[in-house]
Order: C-alpha cells, then sequence, then structure tokens
C-alpha cells in the first residue's frame, strides 16, 4: 500500500473556533479543546486535527474553511460559535456560502437536543453543508459554542439506564464521510455508536486514535 493510500485512511478534522474575544485574547479559548478533548473519546481510527481561532468576520471564515477543506483536505470541518443571532454572528451565513450541498438535518437534530434544556434552542442557526471540489469532498458542520453543549450535540442524550433519548449528529457523521469519499471511521460505542446500514459496515479493526 503507498504512503498516499495508508494517509487516506487517517481522519483529517479540521476545528475552527469563531470568536472576537478569544481571538483577540480577552479570554482562553474552550471550543477547541472541548472538541479535541471530546473526539479523543469518542473516536477509535487514527485521526488528526488542524486547528484555527478567528474572529466574527464572514470573511476570514468563509477563507478558513476553504483552506481547511481545498487545502489541507480535511474530511470534516466543525466550527464552533457565531451562530446566534447577533449582527456579529456570521457562521452560517458563511458556512452556507462555501458549501455545494446543505444538509438541513443537522441543524435540526443540534436544535431538538439544545430545545430539551432551554426554549431559547430555537435561536441557534447552526447549519451543515458538503463543500465538493474535483477530487475532494467534507462535510462542514457548525456547532455551539458552550463545551457542555458541544459534548450534548455531538454525543446526544441518555437516560439513567444508558440508552440513547436522543441520538447526537455524530452517530450519522462516519456514513456521511463514507458517501463523500471520505476515510472509514469507528467510534467507541460507550460515547458514540456509529450508525451504518449493514452493507456498510466493515469488519472491526484495531487501529488506535492518534494525532489528538
Amino acid at each position: 500500500m503507498s504512503a498516499e493510500a495508508v494517509q487516506r485512511e487517517v481522519l483529517r478534522v479540521g476545528l475552527v473556533s469563531i470568536s472576537d474575544r478569544a481571538s483577540g485574547g480577552v479570554y482562553q479559548d474552550q471550543g477547541i479543546p472541548a472538541l479535541e478533548e471530546w473526539l479523543g473519546r469518542a473516536l477509535r481510527s487514527a485521526f488528526e486535527v488542524q486547528t484555527r481561532l478567528i474572529p466574527d468576520e464572514r470573511a476570514q471564515i468563509e477563507q478558513t474553511i476553504v483552506e481547511l477543506v481545498d487545502v489541507a483536505r480535511c474530511d470534516l470541518v466543525l466550527t464552533t460559535g457565531g451562530t446566534g443571532p447577533s449582527r456579529r454572528d456570521v457562521t452560517p451565513e458563511a458556512t452556507l456560502a462555501i458549501g455545494t450541498k446543505e444538509m438541513p438535518g443537522f441543524g435540526e437534530q443540534m436544535r431538538q437536543i439544545s430545545l430539551q434544556f432551554v426554549p431559547t434552542a430555537i435561536l441557534s442557526r447552526q447549519v451543515a453543508v458538503i463543500r465538493e471540489t474535483a477530487d475532494h469532498a467534507a462535510l462542514v458542520l457548525n456547532l455551539p459554542g458552550q463545551p457542555k453543549s458541544i459534548r450534548e450535540t455531538l454525543e446526544g442524550l441518555k437516560d439513567e439506564d444508558g440508552k440513547t433519548r436522543v441520538a447526537g449528529i455524530f452517530a450519522a457523521i462516519p456514513y456521511c464521510i463514507d458517501l463523500i469519499g471520505g476515510p472509514y471511521i469507528e467510534t467507541d460505542d460507550a460515547v458514540c455508536k456509529a450508525f451504518r446500514p449493514k452493507s456498510a459496515i466493515r469488519p472491526t479493526s484495531t487501529t488506535s486514535p492518534a494525532g489528538n
């Protein structure tokens, strides 16, 4: 197997925290550390991350996502922050501008999860898109800004017996990555069980997580 073929078995994830104050050094960013910690627990497959901390500027958000997908060739880009109704919240507009396919189900499910806790979840405007180039594609997702909300959105909600009450969005991400030509992702079922049709499930590998 060639070096490039081996490399493509490694999931490339772009993590983008969007905040005027965090990027300006007013306070420490919490979004990227929360995402790295969660991915480290949830993924059994090898992965590597590219991180970016940027202000709430639409042009810079668009440029950053495009660079992560087209140049760094990330398979998955997760943004955090900038999805509310205020004038400075422009992450959804930037994400939609660089996408070639909108994936509305992700945003619908994220708000459904958050509505279990607060009625103001309907003010969240998270979106998801696929960005396609001639030989590559990536899933781009907007996530909430708070670490607790990030975990709940990705992982879903469970009852006292550990049974899933509301499915998290990450359960659908591995199969989505399959469908757009990315590497095969395996998860730790205790954190988040990936769902695939039986015909799309491969034998369990022994690959260890890496890159976090």
